[in-house]
């Protein structure tokens, strides 16, 4: 369980912040995952990876988390914020702004697609955990991750366009 935890524990916390943008939520989800994840390990059946398991812990423990706190409303307003990484003010601008558009449009995106858009990029999930979690095919999610990408690579076009 320490190796899954050491290898799966940043995938988990990057997956918890780009929902909530809010490292001390993100630092505490992480944490109740592997805690509930440690007390139901007698339920794991070998179905899936215990990659895949703990992702689904996740995903869980996220809904009931919005469901409780009502963070589905103010999502998009936290994605929106975004930490730029130069040092060069225009730059810093410019960083930040197209950080906040891709946001805005991976926000925008249809729900189904959001999901595998995001368990893909931060979570870093191959196509068959994502497919897994979302209860469809690996084809499913491969499909619907190449479609939201193409989209967005052309709305990100018209932004700048």
């Amino acid at each position: 369980m320490e190796e899954l935890y050491k290898s799966v524990q940043p995938k988990i916390y990057s997956f918890f912040y780009i929902k909530t943008l809010n490292k001390e939520l993100a630092e505490d989800l992480t944490q109740e995952v592997f805690y509930n994840a440690v007390k139901g390990l007698s339920h794991f059946k070998g179905e899936c990876s215990p990659e895949t398991w703990i992702f689904s812990i996740a995903k869980n423990l996220l809904k009931k988390q919005y469901r409780n706190h009502k963070y589905i409303s103010k999502l998009f307003e936290k994605l929106s914020v975004v930490e730029p990484t130069n040092t060069f003010p225009e730059q810093l601008l410019l960083e930040k702004d197209e950080k906040r558009k891709l946001s805005e449009l991976i926000n925008n995106l249809e729900d189904s697609m959001k999901e595998i858009v995001i368990l893909r990029i931060y979570g870093e999930l191959s196509f068959a955990e994502i497919g897994q979690l979302v209860g469809k095919s690996e084809n499913y999610a491969r499909v619907n991750y190449h479609r939201a990408k193409l989209k967005l690579q052309k709305d990100l076009e018209g932004y700048n366009g």
